[in-house]
């Protein structure tokens, strides 16, 4: 009978202790990151009153009879299940979704404690600290590298009140640009850009480059990649040109006297090296000059659907004026005129009526003789000054003062100031060249031949050309100095050569403002390059690789700082596709001083500050633990959870790394009690308290029964 009592009592006892956890389950309702605990109930150890039996012969066996003695409360289990998440208003809360526990530390590192409540602030101290005090652990901003290492032991978070960084000299310069390879281009600038003043002419023959006002050099490029003035390009296949006649009509002519008697013979050279003989009959002594000179221009105009020559009898002058039309596929250039015999009445000797100025990408220009070769604009502006400047060999005022020259709109500019020994009135007539398989290349010729003008040797008269324009494009971007001043770095591209085996080359040029320098030779403040592109549009290589910056200004001298324009053979960086050119990248690594105006925290945990330069990066990372057995940590109040010997040592990384959860900011992870579910267990554990309740008082009215059988 006292067995019953006992069990009775050991069930109020065990129900008693569940109702205190569910009643601290309840009253941390609203508790930040708790998680909620279960008392988990056992029998007690049961009295044996008879043992049980094995079967025996033709008897069964029996079983054991116990009497059992009540129950306990074996062990607490504590249910780590994931709280909802709460956003907040404040942007150093932080919440854990998934598993995992902040680190803190009542004593600056040396002991550690968990906790799962994310609510954080700053102390005056610039702390990272919960509402215990105690300091979250994680890793700082290494001041040399600027990097968070999490692979470091974990410390103390402290961000020092008015935190400032200090500038950032910058290192690299990445740009991710298309230069357009396409026929007809948005952006384009005259063949010569100078910053002021025109470029001299030229007097080296062969020379790609021009002479600007310093007498520096200028890209003036291959013609072949040139534009128009609308962006079209000339697009010139070899051979392809003009031709071009300096010499006025009188003195481009064969003279004429009275007689004629005899014939007159005359060898047009054509242009694909053969010649055509045109003679005349004798004629009459006594004729005129004026009757020769029409019979012997007849003869001329008669043949020039085959040489392309016209002549015009010049009654005043005695002469017979020769004209190249370039009408024909075998045009001729050069004319031998020989008397047939004394009384012929022509002078014998030779005329020249035009020169062929030939594009060829690959050969070495030739300013020199009939038929001149060029590649680049300068060769082809020198080549026509050689020859308009006739016996002067390209030097001012030994035969005559004719200049040509590029101007700063990338037009041909020629003027004949006279002062020379043999200056002669300019009558320059530019044609287009064709000929069996070489067609007129039209805009090139349409630009060439704006030329066409008579410019009386003294006069201020000027003719011009169409403009020659090279594709262009240009980026920018701030760099700074280890003052933290900025210098605006230019790069400027130019399109010059294109290799129909290799792909295309474009010329680069990298100018900051003065007095800064990244050269060591004039002009400082620029340096020029080349980069090239695959004809796949990849890039191939380019150079510099980097340039030597320096602020003068009391910065560090000599800052080193790389340009990435990409990888060679693929698409990371600088291309040449058929597109419009165009910057879809650029961006560098340096910046000015700045203070801290704000801190943010990511998913990784990272604090990161926000400074008044713009600049943002993490000052520091927190650290979360991971536990092979959540459920053995002890706790000790104030949301804090404590290492136990069966909980394991704590795995500390990283969150959202090695099944440790992520962590969200501006939000708070709520408790996780199921108010519905303790109610209910409320109401269980309290039916239970009352039934043991019930088995003493039934257990009292049987022993009252029994000690009345005495009476």
């Amino acid at each position: 009978m006292l067995k019953s009592l006992y069990s009775g009592i050991s069930g109020l006892q065990s129900h008693q202790v569940a109702m205190d956890v569910e009643s601290n389950n309840i009253a941390n309702v609203n508790t930040t990151g708790f998680k909620y605990s279960r008392a988990n109930f056992s029998d007690l150890l049961a009295q044996t009153q008879a043992i049980a039996t094995a079967p025996q012969g033709s008897l069964g066996g029996k079983n054991s009879v116990q009497i059992g003695l009540g129950s306990t409360i074996s062990s607490m289990t504590r249910i780590f299940s994931q709280g909802s998440i709460q956003n907040s208003d404040k942007n150093t809360d932080v919440a854990i979704q998934g598993d995992g526990f902040f680190i803190i530390s009542p004593d600056n590192g040396s002991t550690y404690k968990y906790t799962r409540a994310g609510d954080f602030k700053f102390d005056a101290g610039g702390n990272f600290v919960d509402n215990n005090g105690f300091i979250a652990q994680g890793w700082l901003r290494d001041s040399a590298t600027g990097k968070v290492d999490s692979t470091n032991p974990i410390k103390s978070i402290n961000i020092a009140p008015g935190l400032t960084t200090p500038a950032s000299p910058s290192h690299e310069v990445v740009l991710k640009a298309n230069l357009d390879s396409g026929t007809q281009v948005e952006t384009f600038s005259p063949a010569y850009e100078v910053a002021s003043g025109t470029p001299p002419s030229i007097t080296t023959p062969g020379s790609s480059d021009g002479i600007d006002a310093a007498g520096n050099p200028v890209p003036s490029g291959d013609v072949g990649v040139m534009f128009n003035e609308s962006g079209a390009a000339f697009s010139l296949q070899k051979d392809q040109g003009v031709w071009a006649s300096f010499l006025s009509s009188q003195k481009n002519g064969v003279g004429v006297v009275q007689g004629g008697a005899g014939e007159l013979n005359l060898t047009f050279t054509l242009d694909d090296g053969t010649t055509k003989l045109i003679t005349t009959t004798g004629g009459d002594p006594l004729n005129t000059a004026a009757v020769n000179g029409n019979r012997f221009t007849a003869a001329i105009n008669a043949q020039t659907s085959v040489t392309g020559v016209t002549a015009t009898y010049d009654i005043a002058n005695n002469k017979i004026n020769l004209t190249n039309t370039n009408s024909s596929d075998s045009t001729s250039h050069n004319i031998n005129v020989t008397a047939g015999n004394a009384n012929s009445g022509v002078t014998s000797g030779s005329v020249i009526t035009a020169y062929k100025y030939q594009y060829d990408p690959a050969v070495v220009s030739t300013a020199t003789g009939i038929d001149k070769k060029f590649t680049t604009l300068s060769d082809l502006r020198y080549a026509m000054e050689k020859q308009a400047r006739a016996d002067g060999g390209g030097v001012a005022g030994a035969g005559n003062n004719i200049e040509i020259k590029v101007n700063a709109q990338g037009k041909f500019e020629i003027t004949n100031p006279g002062g020379g020994a043999n200056d002669y009135d300019m009558n320059l007539k530019v044609t287009a060249y064709s000929a069996v398989g070489i067609t007129d290349n039209t805009r090139f010729s349409r630009n060439m031949e704006a030329m066409n003008a008579v410019l009386p040797a003294g006069s201020g008269g000027k003719a011009y050309s169409q403009g020659f324009n090279a594709a262009t494009h240009s980026s920018s971007i701030d760099v700074y100095d280890s003052l933290g001043s900025k210098h605006t770095l230019r790069m400027e591209f130019r399109k010059t050569a294109v290799d129909v085996a290799t792909g295309s080359t474009w010329d680069m040029k990298i100018t900051v403002p003065e007095p800064a320098t990244i050269n060591t030779i004039a002009p400082y403040n620029e340096k020029t390059g080349s980069i090239r592109f695959n004809n796949d549009g990849s890039l191939s290589t380019y150079n510099p690789p980097n340039v030597s910056f320096s602020g003068n200004n009391g910065s560090a001298p000599n800052q080193q700082v790389s340009l990435s324009f990409g990888t060679p053979n693929s698409f990371d960086g600088m291309t040449s596709f058929d597109s419009t050119s165009s910057t879809s990248g650029i961006s560098q690594d340096g910046y000015t001083g700045g203070d801290l105006v704000g801190i943010r925290i990511d998913q990784s945990g990272t604090l990161i500050g926000s400074f008044s330069n713009g600049r943002s990066f993490g000052l520091a990372q927190i650290a979360m633990a991971k536990f092979t057995n959540n459920e053995g940590l002890g706790t000790e109040g104030g949301n804090v959870f404590t290492q136990s010997a069966n909980s394991g040592e704590p795995i500390i990384g990283t969150a959202a790394t090695a099944g440790r959860g992520f962590i969200q900011s501006s939000a708070l992870e709520a408790s996780n009690v199921d108010l519905s579910r303790a109610l209910t267990q409320l109401i269980i554990i309290q039916r239970g308290y009352q039934a043991n309740g019930k088995t003493i008082t039934t257990a009292d009215q049987l022993l009252q029964t029994l000690i009345g059988l005495k009476n």
